[in-house]
């Protein structure tokens, strides 16, 4: 079991940064894939990135490529999601997530058995 927290969110211009940070507790932090997710009003869940408990690899939605990086901490049981040149229609709340890692690095929701309540990132342009 693995209990998430997010925080770092916030009310930010557009071109500003955030940094988002997932707190976990439970078993076993450093073996899990950690994700990012996001929805915003009316829309569904959308995959943002992961980062491989190994740490080899990483996947990035495509409009985040080059402005998100996604780190993680396993000393601190942290993961991060570094935002800048924010966007307005990066507006959403975002989710963590923990993967136990049945298929590799996912993008998929439903492979995904821990998230965090969410915190809201809104952008204002």
């Amino acid at each position: 079991q693995v209990q998430l927290v997010e925080s770092g969110g916030g009310l930010v211009q557009a071109g500003d940064s955030l940094r988002l940070s997932c707190a976990a507790s439970g078993r076993s932090f450093s073996y899990y894939n950690m994700g990012w997710f996001r929805q915003a009003p009316g829309k569904q869940r959308e995959f943002v990135a992961a980062l491989r408990w190994t740490g080899d690899r990483i996947n990035y939605l495509d409009s985040v490529k080059g402005r998100f990086t996604i780190s993680r901490d396993n000393a601190k049981n942290t993961a991060y999601l570094q935002m800048t040149s924010l966007k307005s229609e990066d507006t959403a709340v975002y989710y963590c997530a923990a993967d136990p890692d049945r298929a590799g690095l996912s993008s998929r929701a439903g492979d995904y058995d821990y998230w965090g309540q969410g915190t809201q990132v809104t952008v204002s342009s």
